[in-house]
């Protein structure tokens, strides 16, 4: 007789997730946001420079194995020299051991030691999945603390085939995303803190500082992990009283703990002083995206089509229910789980990205599902007490809802749901379905900003068009040198290097998700313009600071001198921080001779 079922369960889990991950095996696991995270290392123990200040090697890098379309995880210094890595640096301590080890293979092998070939590909992939490994493991424990076997075996079974955790771990080298890591973590922090509340023991206090710090020095928001320690029940805890006189018991551990999340986040700390000359750097590169803590997005992280959890994951609708249960039959556990959920759904709501970019579901929520499961398991805890009929109904639902997240996974992976753009309508137009048309995707999916802004023009027929705004220099210009219409025109030189943009608020653009600008003006420079260039630009600021710049530059598209020519440019809106948002038109000069510009004319094309 099997003494320990839900080992054989983890065991099919565990092959399950290794053999998936190898069939969906990606062309380049250091690629994307996972590139990001993992360039500390080559730049720190490779290449020795870790503010980019050779940059070619970057960009060679990224040409050679085709990493990333943008270099979005860096972005310049404001000294103008050099660049500073978007992402914190506890990713990279996390790859660290599988990096040194592909350091030294591609050393001993014919293949470039140079950080990103083939060696330190497959190394940080197999890595990977081993953490995902460690946390099935971490998780199995966990669940048989609370519950019995069959219980935890539900599950295990739920959680690794009923929610968004199934994608994100078993295909296309998403095991080196951070919200898997992170779910690993997680369970960490929830073992580690029984062992501790149970034994008081230093190794377990150690092990949940190092883990907690890592966790923050990955991501800062998960800071909000603290609350799993600081106020898990202890039957001799009966009020914030008795946890104070708790804690000053355990002082010298408590102490030992703190100081171990301090130390581990203070490469961070001196990183950011080196690199910017401030210990706290909040800025993420991109005014566009951003915490707003004051209005968060809640409704749309859960219920939305674009990317709602509920939507795609509903299983966690029953499990956010069943804190209810929780409550009930189990309260010392219901506030710090409660508390952890509420905060956490907050922070990652308050995200100003809140679809987190083309994925499936909310893969920020991932990690959540480590304290999800306990909910969920006094729901079926106490389900499994209830009369014959409940159980059959209850559990034919929940296994719809299961089948629905694979076969939505099964959508996602055929591009059927796309990661980001799907609307209500199309939800329901493909639902079902494991093909669609293109004309169904055309007429119902929310704009494809990733492709469409980069190919520059739109299709005008779904749009109608308006002026907003036309200006001939008449009154606003400087100069009467030179002018296309009229008797003025505006000179930019060396002194003048701006012209006076014009600015309007995204609400009075359009009250709909997006429109299509059209930037037009006439230009004269008085040299070959490659030498003396000029850019038409147009950008969004949020709070004074430019985003999704794009612009008609001179230097790439040569004008000739001493003559006026026509310029124009379609420009896509994206989705703005806010709807108080500026959209910003104007000419930016950064040559040395003078240039004319003239008839400035600012075109909106709106969705019928």
């Amino acid at each position: 007789m099997i003494k320990s079922p839900i080992k054989i369960f983890v065991f099919i889990i565990v092959v399950f997730i290794v053999v998936n991950n190898f069939v969906f095996m990606p062309n380049n696991p250091l690629s994307w946001d996972i590139f990001g995270y993992y360039l500390y290392l080559p730049f720190s123990f490779i290449y020795n420079d870790l503010t980019l200040q050779n940059i070619e090697v970057l960009q060679g890098i990224v040409e050679t194995y085709s990493s990333t379309d943008t270099l979005y995880q860096i972005f310049p210094l404001s000294s103008g020299e050099g660049y500073m890595m978007k992402y914190t640096l506890g990713w990279s301590i996390v790859y660290s051991p599988f990096f040194f080890v592909a350091h030294i293979i591609a050393l001993m092998t014919d293949y470039p030691a140079d950080g990103f070939s083939a060696p330190y590909q497959v190394s940080i992939f197999i890595g990977s999945i081993l953490y995902t490994l460690l946390g099935i493991w971490v998780f199995s424990k966990i669940l048989v603390h609370f519950f019995k076997q069959r219980i935890a075996i539900i599950l295990l079974l739920l959680t690794v085939f009923g929610t968004n955790y199934l994608l994100h771990n078993t295909m296309y080298g998403q095991n080196s995303m951070s919200h898997n890591v992170l779910f690993t973590f997680y369970a960490i922090v929830v073992w580690c803190t029984i062992l501790w509340y149970k034994h008081k023991k230093f190794k377990h206090i150690i092990l949940l500082g190092v883990v907690c710090g890592l966790m923050i020095l990955m991501r800062p928001t998960e800071i909000v992990c603290l609350i799993i320690p600081l106020f898990w029940p202890d039957k001799s805890i009966h009020s914030l009283k008795d946890r104070i006189s708790f804690f000053k018991l355990y002082k010298k551990q408590i102490i030992s703990f703190a100081c171990i999340v301090i130390l581990i986040g203070l490469p961070q700390l001196i990183y950011w002083k080196l690199v910017t000359g401030q210990f706290i750097y909040t800025d993420y590169g991109n005014a566009g995206e951003g915490l707003d803590f004051l209005s968060p997005h809640t409704i749309d992280v859960l219920f939305s089509f674009r990317k709602g959890w509920f939507i795609y994951t509903p299983l966690m609708l029953i499990a956010t229910a069943s804190f209810i249960i929780l409550y009930r039959k189990n309260k010392k556990y219901f506030f710090p789980l409660f508390l952890f959920f509420v905060l956490n759904l907050y922070l990652v709501s308050s995200w100003s990205c809140w679809w987190y970019a083309s994925s499936f579901s909310q893969r920020a929520l991932i990690p959540s599902l480590v304290i999800m499961a306990i909910p969920l398991g006094y729901f079926i805890q106490a389900l499994l007490r209830s009369n014959l009929i409940t159980k059959i109904s209850v559990f034919i639902v929940m296994g719809a809802l299961v089948f629905l997240n694979v076969f939505q996974t099964i959508q996602f992976h055929k591009g059927v749901i796309p990661g980001d753009r799907i609307t209500k309508e199309y939800y329901f137009a493909v639902f079902g379905k494991l093909s669609v048309d293109q004309k169904t995707k055309d007429d119902l999916l929310l704009i494809n900003r990733n492709i469409d802004d980069k190919e520059g023009i739109p299709n005008l027929e779904k749009y109608e068009k308006r002026t907003l705004y036309e200006e001939g220099f008449e009154s606003l210009g400087n100069s009467i040198k030179q002018s296309y219409s009229g008797k003025h025109s505006f000179k930019l030189d060396s002194s003048t290097i701006y012209s006076e943009p014009f600015v309007t608020p995204y609400r009075k653009l359009t009250d709909k998700d997006h429109v299509w600008i059209k930037v037009q003006a006439m230009i004269y420079p008085t040299e070959p313009s490659i030498e003396n260039p000029t850019s038409l630009f147009v950008c969004f600021q949020y709070k004074g600071r430019p985003y999704s710049w794009r612009d008609f530059s001179t230097s790439k598209n040569p004008l000739p001198a001493n003559k006026w020519s026509e310029i124009s440019m379609y420009y896509l809106t994206p989705e703005v921080r806010t709807k108080d948002d500026k959209l910003n038109v104007g000419f930016w000069h950064r040559g040395k001779l003078p240039v004319y510009v003239d008839d400035l004319k600012i075109e909106v094309f709106e969705m019928k």
